[in-house]
């Protein structure tokens, strides 16, 4: 089942607030995909998520490494960018499934890359930018 999507507004003083709103809405799924242009601030949102979780380092993009790893308070956050694959079977050649039913947090910037190989059941964040400048969140429960 998919879920019913909903909507709100933030700006950047608002982001710890914007990512405390997501992980009550997420509840228990540990799977979240990421969908937005280029810039639209994918990897910042997940920076403050992670440091929410109890991330103690550093979050940064992926980009290049596809998966970075950092202890959090409960259990691992697996942050994954999958914008320079080329073929989904780069990613299982990384071992993406495990790291899916891990239980762990796994953070995904670019899923459509991956599309295939996602789990039945994740939560989906789409972030846009309005001309005023205010992020624009979409989000729900893929189940």
């Amino acid at each position: 089942m998919v879920g019913v999507k909903s909507v709100f507004h933030y700006d950047f003083q608002q982001l710890d607030e914007a990512a405390r709103l997501l992980q009550e809405a997420a509840g228990d799924l540990r799977v979240w995909v990421f969908r937005g242009e280029m810039g639209v601030g994918k990897t910042t949102l997940i920076k403050m998520i992670a440091k929410q979780v109890g991330v103690k380092e550093t979050v940064q993009s992926p980009t290049f490494s596809i998966v970075n790893e950092y202890s959090a308070t409960e259990r691992k956050v697996f942050h994954f960018d999958f914008y320079r694959i080329k073929k989904e079977e780069e990613a299982v050649d990384i071992g993406v499934e495990e790291y899916f039913y891990s239980d762990n947090f796994c953070f995904i910037e670019w899923p459509e890359k991956i599309s295939s190989l996602l789990p039945d059941s994740f939560f989906e964040i789409a972030i846009s930018v309005e001309a005023s400048g205010f992020r624009k969140i979409e989000y729900r429960k893929n189940e």
